[in-house]
């Protein structure tokens, strides 16, 4: 494959995590969204380092997926958290700061 087929892999798959953060409103499916465009640019990094014959791209891949395992537990707990709280992983229900801020 060439690289231009890598290129608009990751443009595909950062698209269809961006449109999924936007218009979702379960907190799963807005997480599994950040993580599709998270990968497509590690996937970014890998295709750019292969092309240009540098091993730093690569490098700094394994350490997003590194920080992205981290990030990942955090959020999970986050959300069992919310969901034991209001029943709901719906983000519409969270609206705690935007009732502060009318309120102010």
């Amino acid at each position: 494959m060439t690289p231009n087929m890598f290129f608009l892999l990751v443009a595909l798959m950062f698209s269809v995590g961006l449109v999924g953060i936007v218009s979702r409103r379960n907190l799963f499916v807005v997480y599994m969204s950040a993580e599709l465009a998270l990968s497509s640019v590690n996937l970014l990094l890998a295709t750019f380092s292969k092309v240009l014959g540098d091993a730093n791209g690569s490098a700094i891949a394994l350490l997003m997926i590194a920080v992205i395992a981290a990030e990942a537990a955090l959020f999970l707990a986050m959300i069992i958290h919310l969901y034991k709280k209001k029943r709901s992983v719906d983000s519409d229900k969270f609206d705690k700061l935007r009732q502060g801020a009318k309120n102010a």
